[in-house]
């Protein structure tokens, strides 16, 4: 950072750990879907949390078909 910058009112935190893999199937079989999708171990943090939304949306449908038909 150049001297004659202004400094951030709110500092930046610093990167978290990274590793770069191959594929999304190579990142769950490393990191998981938790490690990918909340806590960004990899460049598939994005695909990982799609999954997760597709997931939970899954279980709530059948959930809220369940209490319905019954």
């Amino acid at each position: 950072m150049a001297e004659d910058a202004p400094k951030e009112r709110i500092p930046r935190r610093p990167a978290p750990e990274f590793t770069e893999v191959g594929s999304f199937g190579e990142a769950m079989k490393q990191h998981g879907l938790i490690g990918t999708a909340v806590n960004d171990k990899n460049q598939y943090g994005p695909v990982g949390m799609m999954v997760m939304l597709f997931i939970v949306a899954a279980i709530t449908s059948l959930g809220l078909l369940l209490i319905r038909s019954s």
